[in-house]
């Protein structure tokens, strides 16, 4: 029994170890996609239906492989409420000990592919998104301190903090059939250091800088020190439509040192 304890502390200790080096170390992630199985290392299953992402050889930005994800009607549903109607998901979000820290700058990279008959509706659709993690109860409002949307047939790319909603880009092209090549570097602050600058096919679509907070205020529900995590998928208004699929590839996250990033 007593070897049993020992070995239970030294796995618990070894876990703690584990985490607490992730979270010191500096993140550099990359994933395109290229083996067969998803890296539970890099993501979690949490936020999509089994089924819901596949591995894709046809539609590929890079190597052989790429992901596809495919919402369906009542996939992860949300009921409505105050914020907004009801919604349903299908989303790959970055496992925890990979989330990001406020107080510092990440450059995210990415590749979308929406297919040439892909819906163009004015209803809510997320592509991708940064929310900050809450604490206890859910925090009001609960929206993406950074998203990346698809609605009437344009892209968008909005803020949200505890004053509302800020649209930082709004495209007017046809982004259907082709791969999209986006970046961001963002500092998560809750001060005027706060900074999001993001391109699009290597031309600059977004440059907040100096111009207030890129995460919410510290209050109830939100600690001190911010957790932000990635999420790309579709998120969408519960529609009752056939399934929606979307492709995702080439996806790397740097955390920047303090000379900048590269």
């Amino acid at each position: 029994m007593k070897y049993l304890l020992w070995g239970l502390a030294v796995i618990v200790l070894s876990a703690f170890l584990f985490v607490l080096a992730l979270r010191t170390i500096p993140i550099h992630v990359y994933d395109g996609f290229e083996s067969p199985h998803l890296s539970h290392f890099r993501w979690t299953d949490r936020r999509f239906e089994p089924g819901a992402v596949a591995f894709e050889k046809s539609v590929v930005r890079s190597g052989r492989r790429a992901l596809a994800i495919t919402v369906r009607s009542g996939d992860r549903p949300e009921a409505a409420s105050e914020s907004g109607a009801a919604t349903e998901r299908d989303e790959l979000m970055e496992s925890f000990w990979l989330f990001s820290r406020s107080g510092r700058t990440y450059v995210y990279s990415f590749s979308l592919y929406l297919p040439n008959n892909f819906p163009q509706t004015p209803e809510r659709l997320v592509i991708a998104q940064w929310k900050q993690l809450c604490e206890g109860s859910p925090c009001v409002p609960d929206n993406p301190i950074l998203a990346l949307r698809y609605e009437i047939g344009r892209l968008q790319v909005t803020r949200n903090d505890e004053h509302g909603e800020t649209l930082l880009y709004q495209g007017s092209e046809d982004v259907r059939g082709k791969w999209l090549d986006f970046r961001f570097v963002a500092r998560w602050d809750a001060t005027s250091k706060g900074t999001v600058d993001a391109t699009l096919q290597g031309r600059g679509i977004v440059h907040y800088q100096g111009l207030g907070p890129t995460i919410y205020q510290p209050g109830p529900g939100y600690p001190t020190h911010a957790l932000i995590y990635f999420k790309t998928g579709l998120y969408r208004d519960a529609l009752h439509e056939p399934p929606w699929t979307m492709y995702v590839d080439e996806y790397r996250k740097d955390q920047c040192s303090a000379s900048g990033c590269q």
